[in-house]
This record gives structure tokens, C-alpha cells and sequence, in this order.
């Protein structure tokens, strides 16, 4: 289990974290949130050891997270970390040595990451001859190829296409079905909603918003859908909140009182469709950060 408890960081008059904690359990899938420069990155990298805090703590199963730890961490930055001229059969079985794995079982992990990814015929090719949606699946081949028991990982779909957003994403769930935490950011939200099984909503260095999608959802702002059959453009004047007519026929309500919506559909025409919209991981993160 990873813990983060009350980081603070400061970049001269800047504040980049601002008492920020989390918690990601074994097996759970936590997709961390945020705007350009709200504190993701500064996170990850304190948790690797690439930035030091300036207070609060890391921790891996209730210790202090070290070099060991991380050894056994599948980090994949932004900024892609590969050697442009070097091969990537060959890249990959280096970065499987540098965290303690055999020559011998580098070269097969490295093999078998390579036809996992769609990669196995361009083992002998340059990164640097690589599209950018191939080398982030090399960056994703270096995080995965020693086999880690933690996995932090920032924009790890940035540049990719569709068949490979779907290979990452199943790659992410097998390793979290297997007992690994895996935190990852995004600005993609769809895939956040739809991959996470825990998200944290970040903003300016403070974490403003945690828990699951539907908990996030349960204390978002839900807006009835009403359907009315023959119903006048003005029946909803009168209700409290704003009303906008979607569609002929359809509006969404905001009001708190979904009673008397019901009782002013019922009077307007015939009803066909009465309910809530669920909000959208989107519609949080705008309601939330805004």
C-alpha cells in the first residue's frame, strides 16, 4: 500500500503542495486529476525520490519508501526518460538490470513486453525511429519489464491511438488484478472514469475532491431530465433553479426540490421520462476546481 500523508513543497514564492494526502490500496486503480501545474507531477516525483518535500512522509506498507521500495517501482514520467540510439530490445533489457534482474531474465522479460505491446518486430529499431505513440509504449514496456509491485505513472496515454489506449488500459488492469497499486494521472477523463476505481481531484496544491466515481458522483449536482409529451414552453417558469430546454419536448432541470418538478410535469402534459442525469467525471472536476 502506498500512503502519501501531508506533503508540502514549495518552489521559491510558490506553493506546489499544499498539505496533500492519499492512499493507494493493493489492487486498486487511483487516477489522479488536475489542471497544468495543480501538483501531480511534484507528487509523483517526491514519491520517487526525485524531488525531496520540504514536510510530510511517503510510505510503502507503513515504512518510510526508499531505495529498495523503489527498485521495485514502475515509474513512467512525462517526459519520456529513453535513450533515442539505442535499440529497444536492448534498452529495455538495461533498464530490467539497473532494478536488479538477471542479463538472462532481463533479455526475456524485455521479449516478453515487447509482444505484449505490439512491439516484438521492432526490437532492433532506434527509439529515436519510433513514432511517439510507439515510444510511449516503450516507456510503458521500461515501468512494467522488473515485474514491479507499485506502479506511478504520469500521462500514460498521452499520444496514444485508440488500439493502444485499449492495450495500456488492459495492461493496467492485470497488473492492479494482481495485487499492484497503480496511480495514475490523465487529463483524458473519460478514461480516468471509466479505469479508476479510486480518483483524486487536485487544484492549485490542495487535493479538493477523493473517493470513488459514483461517491464523487453521489455529492456532485445531479440535474433532473424530464420528457413531456405536449407540454407548453413556459410550464417550468415558475419552478425554482435554472431550466434549459434541451430538446423538443426535453428539458434539464437544477433545483433541489425534485417533487415539485414532478407535480409541475404531471400538470403540463403527459410525462415520459422523469430521472437524474449522473454527473460526469467531467462535470465534477469542472464543479469542483472551478
Amino acid at each position: 500500500m502506498l500512503e502519501i500523508r501531508n506533503l508540502r513543497k514549495r518552489f521559491g514564492e510558490k506553493t506546489a503542495l499544499d498539505d496533500v494526502s492519499l492512499t493507494v490500496e493493493p489492487g486498486q486503480v487511483f487516477g489522479f486529476v488536475g489542471a497544468n501545474g495543480a501538483g501531480k507531477t511534484t507528487t509523483m516525483r517526491i514519491a520517487m525520490g526525485v524531488l525531496i518535500a520540504d514536510s510530510g512522509d511517503v510510505l510503502w506498507d507503513g515504512e518510510p519508501m526508499g531505495h529498495a521500495q523503489r527498485l521495485r517501482t514502475g515509474y513512467m514520467p512525462e517526459e519520456r526518460g529513453l535513450y533515442p540510439k539505442m535499440k529497444i530490445g536492448e534498452q529495455l533489457a538495461y533498464f530490467a538490470e539497473l532494478h536488479g534482474e538477471t542479463p538472462g531474465g532481463s533479455k526475456k522479460a524485455a521479449a516478453t513486453w515487447l509482444e505484449r505491446l505490439g512491439l516484438s518486430d521492432r526490437s532492433g529499431d532506434f527509439v529515436q525511429d519510433l513514432s511517439l505513440g510507439n515510444q510511449q509504449r516503450v516507456q510503458l514496456a521500461v515501468s512494467l519489464v522488473h515485474d514491479p509491485k507499485l506502479l506511478i505513472l504520469d500521462e500514460p496515454f498521452s499520444g496514444l491511438d485508440p488500439i493502444a489506449v485499449d492495450t495500456m488500459a488492459t495492461v493496467l488492469s492485470e497488473r492492479s488484478a494482481a495485487g499492484v497499486p497503480v496511480i495514475f494521472s490523465s487529463h483524458q477523463l473519460d478514461l480516468v472514469e471509466r479505469l479508476s476505481d479510486s480518483v483524486g481531484i487536485i487544484a492549485a496544491g490542495n487535493i479538493v475532491a477523493s473517493g470513488s466515481v459514483d461517491d464523487l458522483r453521489r455529492r456532485g449536482n445531479r440535474k433532473l431530465r424530464v420528457s413531456i409529451d405536449g407540454a407548453a414552453p413556459t410550464w417550468a417558469d415558475a419552478l425554482p433553479g435554472e431550466v434549459a430546454n434541451v430538446d423538443e419536448g426535453e428539458w434539464v432541470i437544477d433545483s433541489g426540490d425534485d417533487q415539485k418538478v414532478l407535480a409541475a410535469a404531471m400538470a403540463a402534459g403527459r410525462v415520459t421520462r422523469f430521472g437524474f442525469d449522473e454527473p460526469s467525471l467531467v462535470d465534477i472536476f469542472r464543479e469542483t476546481v472551478s
